[in-house]
């Protein structure tokens, strides 16, 4: 697991296009953070708080990561080293977590950046370094459970075409729903009082939760839960095609 994990991160800024999409990354939220007047501008709230940056971020995973999770498995179909990969003596499900946890490790590393902003609330606070820091950390854990989560659906939509660009919408439209469609069906109202417990099978009601500071297992459960169901599904998925 640990060679295809090394393989994975090396393939990844062995081109120009990984560093790119860490860089579009960190410069999309700084733009909206720090530059573009509107709701998600530090300056234009008049206080210091970064949840203008764990609301936006979770969009922009929306697309980052399947932008690196989209040739996990599709490039491997796509040069027909698949069937050789998997007659590797390792087993299936390491295969699957070392091309998970690549991933995962990515994404990390893109968020690291990020806790500059942390260093610049606490120099704007009045006075220095008041900020809140449990919201702060919740919305880092928050963000973590999201990677977690997006990574495994990200990998899993790259067993379904060899074709990367069908690998990256699919997986896009599929974190969409998961992050926000079961909170839009909840707003339409369709269901009365079912509605509250609809929305509680989306990821943004259970990052929501974490991101005020206060950890329940019942978040932590659900996102492990996602987790787990979409790396089986691609152990599945790839076993059926051995």
């Amino acid at each position: 697991m640990i060679a295809i994990l090394k393989r994975e991160i090396n393939s990844f800024f062995s081109s120009p296009m990984g560093y790119l999409v860490i860089a579009v990354f960190l410069i999309f939220n700084g733009l909206f953070l720090w530059v573009f007047q509107g709701e998600f501008n530090i300056f234009d709230a008049g206080f210091a708080d970064l949840s203008p940056f764990f609301q936006f971020a979770p969009w922009i995973l929306i697309f980052l990561i399947p932008a690196i999770s989209m040739k996990s498995f599709s490039d491997e179909k796509r040069l027909g080293t698949l069937e050789l990969l998997l007659t590797k003596p390792i087993s299936l499900p390491k295969i699957v977590m070392g091309k998970y946890f690549g991933v995962v490790i990515l994404i990390i590393i893109a968020l690291v950046p990020t806790v500059l902003y942390v260093v610049t609330i606490s120099k704007l606070g009045n006075p220095s370094g008041n900020w809140d820091l449990g919201s702060t950390l919740g919305s880092y854990i928050g963000l973590l459970f999201l990677v977690l989560s997006y990574s495994a659906i990200g990998v899993f939509t790259s067993t379904l075409s060899e074709n990367q660009i069908v690998a990256f919408i699919i997986a896009v439209l599929l974190c969409f729903f998961m992050y926000y469609g079961f909170e839009g069906i909840a707003d339409f109202n369709l269901f009365n009082s079912n509605s509250l417990t609809i929305s509680s099978f989306g990821m943004q009601e259970h990052y929501n939760s974490i991101s005020r500071g206060v950890i329940d297992t019942r978040d932590i459960i659900y996102f492990l839960s996602v987790t787990f169901f979409f790396i089986v599904l691609t152990i599945f998925k790839l076993r059926k095609k051995g």
